[in-house]
């Protein structure tokens, strides 16, 4: 009788419904009985959202939304978390995939296991290059460079070339100097040839490895798409839907939007144009490339190179290197001409700063070029070591783009380049924000791992994946977890002149969504780099799902 009456009572409702002149609405999904953080300005929690056109059209509670909208395709959310799809506000798609390719040497021990990777790796391959990336000497017990010695003795007549975890040092045998063309006496600005007993060691820093770039063999158009869409695989699985990919060139740039328009690739990418005048040609003639997957708008530009290799550029020596400072790769005269000319393109200008030297040069070109301009969005990335008396030339106008990661990576050996007073200014992600107003989060993938939940732990936390230090690192330079998951959406949406159309789950946006197994919004701190993605959706479309 009981569930006689349940549904009698549901068939008087339905009929009264539908006779109040009130039919339901058909829609491509509903999402409901979910913890959905909506992001929006009053950072609302809804229950449910149901998407057309691959748009969200509704959100409320999960009765509101089932009763004014029916849709075949359904997601029971079980209470669980759902956020806004994740943006990475600085990584690079094209190298993660290119480098899944090569010889991965991230995480090396030592320099020996780091040598036998290359060994396995070209058992039975007898390439023609061989290229690696990932070696970190920070990691190894020996915490010096590598030579050209280890590489000359196991690969004499075949050019390798390793590329340091930050990109900023390249690792190098006899073969690739001489086709290279490197000597002692080569000298290239914004960056150094390393000697040893007078000769080249074998390590090239910065600017001069471009030459050694210029010997390798281009990959072919068909090797390139397989690593664009394997890195996308990755990142899909991670619930990251946009990737902001610093420093592309036009042919990388094109194959993604075929990709996009053929259907092969679903993510969506910001992209930052390598600093080169081919491609500034170009984009500047053209202007704003825009689709609904793809977004041309931005210079990505180095100022200086990277604190791990002591190539980023200080305004006093490095504590651990006397009379050493670093170098700028683009001089400050370069900057600011460069500036000039981005800002009367129309684009924004993204760079690289790591030094507190490189960070107040870049201050000074955007503001001289920017002037009177209000809404440029130009950014620095990284901003990683800045003096006390600059945090507060950073606005919504001059945004800090940084990486939560790298301080959990680098807090074992950056106060010894940096000393105790300096460090201050370093990793300062809670005074960026406080000055600012505004901070987008990122991990520079594949310098540091591509899991957007470390980002979200490194931020909030301050503690690397051994939940160490104990009390996390610097903590009065943390962020909430609600400020956290601003910088990973709307926030980085707001860097990319996209906060209209994404970055929040509300009405009138694309249904870029993903779904998690714990709410890390809530739950302890320590189980935050452990919460896995269910599920992501782009523009209301499943691209990975644990269930399928």
């Amino acid at each position: 009788m009981k569930t006689f009456f349940k549904i009698g009572t549901l068939i008087i409702s339905l009929t009264l419904f539908f006779s109040c002149g009130n039919p339901q609405e058909s829609v491509d999904l509903i999402v409901f009985n979910a913890k959905v953080y909506t992001v929006n300005e009053e950072f609302d929690i809804v229950e449910a959202f149901a998407v057309a056109e691959g748009k969200i059209i509704g959100v409320g509670t999960s009765q509101e939304i089932q009763s004014q909208f029916t849709s075949e395709s359904k997601l029971d959310a079980q209470g669980r978390t759902v956020l806004p799809g994740l943006i990475d506000a600085h990584a690079h798609l094209y190298n993660l995939g290119m480098g899944l390719q090569y010889v991965d040497l991230v995480g090396t021990k030592s320099k020996e296991a780091a040598l036998q990777k290359l060994v396995d790796f070209e058992k039975g391959k007898n390439t023609p290059f061989i290229f690696g990336r990932g070696w970190d000497q920070n990691d190894w017990s020996v915490k010096e460079f590598p030579s050209k010695k280890e590489l000359d003795s196991l690969f004499p007549n075949t050019p390798v070339a390793l590329s340091r975890v930050d990109g900023h040092a390249l690792w190098v045998n006899s073969k690739v100097l001489e086709l290279a063309g490197i000597t002692a006496e080569t000298k290239v600005a914004g960056g150094e040839v390393v000697l040893e007993n007078g000769s080249p060691s074998g390590i090239l820093i910065d600017a001069p490895m471009a030459l050694a770039w210029e010997i390798m063999p281009e990959p072919t158009v068909e090797v390139s798409a397989k690593a664009l869409k394997e890195a996308e695989k990755k990142c899909l699985a991670l619930g990251l839907t946009t990737i902001n990919d610093a420093g592309l060139d036009r042919t990388i740039i094109d194959l993604i939007d075929s990709l996009q328009q053929s259907g092969e690739m679903k993510l969506k990418v910001y992209a930052m144009v390598r600093n080169s005048e081919e491609n500034l040609d170009y984009y500047f003639t053209q202007g704003i490339v825009k689709t609904d997957r793809l977004h041309v708008r931005s210079v990505k530009v180095y100022a200086d190179g990277a604190l791990g290799s002591r190539g980023a550029a200080l305004r006093a020596p490095y504590s651990d290197k006397p009379e050493h400072f670093g170098a700028m790769i683009t001089p400050a005269e370069d900057l600011e001409a460069l500036a000039s000319r981005i800002a009367k393109a129309g684009y924004q200008m993204n760079t690289h700063a790591i030094g507190d030297s490189a960070n107040v040069a870049v201050l000074r070109a955007y503001e001289k070029a920017l002037n009177d301009r209000k809404d440029s969005r130009w950014k620095i990335e990284h901003a990683q070591i800045v003096s006390l008396e600059d945090f507060n030339r950073f606005s919504k106008n001059i945004i800090p783009s940084v990486q939560p990661t790298h301080a959990t990576s680098d807090m074992y050996w950056a106060e010894d380049r940096l000393g105790a007073q300096r460090i201050k200014g370093a990793y300062a992600y809670r005074t960026l924000l406080d000055e600012a107003g505004i901070i987008v989060l990122g991990t520079d993938f594949p310098v540091e791992k591509v899991n957007p939940m470390y980002t979200f732990y490194a931020a909030v936390a301050r503690k690397d994946l051994q939940q160490f230090p104990e009390n996390g690192y610097r903590m009065e330079e943390s962020l909430t977890r609600e400020e956290t998951l601003k910088g990973m959406t709307l926030w980085a949406a707001y860097s990319n002149f996209e906060e209209t159309e994404k970055g929040s789950l509300e009405v009138g946006k694309q249904a870029d969504f993903v779904l998690l197994d714990t709410p890390i919004m809530t739950c302890p701190e320590e189980d935050i780099p452990n919460a896995k993605v269910l599920a992501t959706y782009i523009n209301g479309e499943s691209v990975f799902n644990v269930f399928d």
